[in-house]
């Protein structure tokens, strides 16, 4: 079922005959559990027209680098071939979305394209609605609920989100029928970038090099999947007590596949849901309740990459806190070469630099010293986003600056007073020893620089 809430027109264009119906595939990077695509199906199917899939490969993402799109690049290959055997065309252009899909629109009957929550989506999206003459639909498939939906403003904490998307669950929380197409689109002459290279692909697109493939994670969701039917099976019976502890492989690690898209969460939560195991319930409060608050801070919150966006009261004690003597300071150069005089927080640094991905505990005491140790909030806040969207792979996400934003007292409350932090949430190392042995995480991150 696709709810017709998930569906929003971007223009007010009146219907007209079409070669095909195009489906820009941007943020849901998959052949399956997509509801924009099977929305397309659904369309093309009743106009008795193909379905085309149009994905314009801009090398200019804001702070993408090779690390992003060799991952991206693998998913892409994938949903290529997954498309193909439902008789659908993926077309690839290295071009930039705003020029590449209204040429592919002038023969489209419908132009649909799959929610973007990104100041650079929303842009793509309206400039792209303006310039095709076709009626234009967005459809919300990376979400479980719409955001409006599940909240009509921003929420300031997970408390008083809960509420309100667990009402909504019941009629949002089912599976999508997988259509089958009724016209094949691969006779189509519509040519297409040939991702069999990957390497020579970024290479002509000419990314950033700064930041290498991450060698512990393949793109595409077939590996999704895999990692998603591992953790069900092994992980999700001690994920409420051992995912806090980064020496324990207990976490989905699924987070890369869901910034790209390649999995869908809806996917991930009915799987989970059907299962047993002890952390069902913790499993599914961090990728409904958690994640999709962070969604709901990016799409009201329109400076969610700026300090400015914390709420008032962390703002507030920050900035009174500001000129207060911190007893270490650190250069970014500094913290981006892990050298800092904590050996924990060196090792969470270079585990994110060599596998692309730090361990969420770990990435929380991250952020706090980074505010503890440059000069001002602001900076520290500047610092922590930049390299976090620098190496993680789910970095450049609503995640991922909900939780940066996190360690600076986004979606928290205010604590017990103190130097530097003012009421924001402390965290030290003797905390991280009593939680886990800190030590053997550092002889981990060890080992895996000496075996990369």
């Amino acid at each position: 079922m696709i709810q017709p809430q998930r569906i929003t027109p971007l223009n007010n264009r009146e219907p007209r005959p079409g070669a095909y119906v195009l489906y820009w595939m941007q943020a849901a990077q998959r052949a399956e559990c997509n509801h924009a695509l099977e929305y397309a199906i659904d369309k093309a199917n009743r106009l008795k027209l193909p379905v085309v899939v149009a994905f314009a490969l801009t090398a200019d993402f804001p702070e993408a680098n090779l690390r992003h799109y060799h991952f991206m690049l693998q998913g892409l290959q994938e949903t290529s071939e997954a498309l193909a055997k439902r008789g659908i065309r993926m077309v690839i252009r290295a071009e930039s979305p705003t020029p590449c899909i209204p040429k592919l629109a002038k023969k489209a009957a419908l132009l649909v394209v799959d929610e973007g929550f990104l100041t650079v989506q929303r842009q793509w999206r309206a400039e792209v609605a303006e310039n095709v003459a076709c009626p234009m639909e967005e459809v919300e498939t990376n979400l479980i609920v719409p955001v409006e939906v599940a909240a009509e403003k921003e929420n300031f904490s997970a408390g008083t989100f809960r509420p309100r998307i667990s009402r909504q669950l019941p009629k949002y929380l089912v599976p999508l029928k997988h259509r089958k197409p009724r016209m094949s689109s691969l006779d189509l002459k519509l040519p297409s970038l040939d991702l069999t290279d990957i390497e020579k692909v970024a290479k002509a697109l000419k990314v950033d090099t700064s930041v290498g493939p991450a060698p512990g994670f393949k793109g595409g969701t077939s590996q999704a999947k895999r990692r998603l039917t591992r953790f069900v099976r092994h992980k999700l019976d001690g994920y409420d007590t051992q995912r806090n502890d980064p020496n324990l492989d207990a976490v989905s690690n699924l987070s890369p596949y869901l910034h790209f898209g390649q999995i869908s969460p809806l996917h991930i939560a009915l799987k989970v849901g059907a299962a047993t195991g002890q952390g069902k319930e913790a499993f599914l409060e961090e990728l409904i309740v958690r994640r999709e608050l962070s969604f709901n801070f990016v799409y009201y919150n329109h400076q969610y990459d700026q300090y400015d966006a914390l709420p008032p009261w962390a703002l507030r004690t920050l900035n009174f806190h500001a000129r207060d003597k911190r007893e270490d300071l650190y250069s970014q150069q500094e913290f981006e070469t892990a050298q800092t005089h904590d050996p924990y927080w060196n090792a969470a640094q270079r585990q994110m630099v060599l596998a692309g991905k730090m361990h969420g505990y770990m990435r929380m005491y991250w952020g706090k010293k980074i505010l503890e140790w440059s000069k001002s909030p602001q900076e520290g806040f500047r610092i922590a986003l930049q390299l976090n969207n620098k190496y993680e792979l789910d970095g450049r996400d609503p995640n991922a600056f909900a939780g940066v934003a996190w360690c600076f007292g986004k979606h928290d409350r205010a604590w017990g007073e103190r130097p530097v932090f003012g009421k924001i949430r402390y965290m030290n190392a003797n905390g991280l020893k009593r939680k886990f042995d800190a030590d053997a995480y550092v002889k981990k991150i060890e080992r895996l620089e000496a075996n990369p």
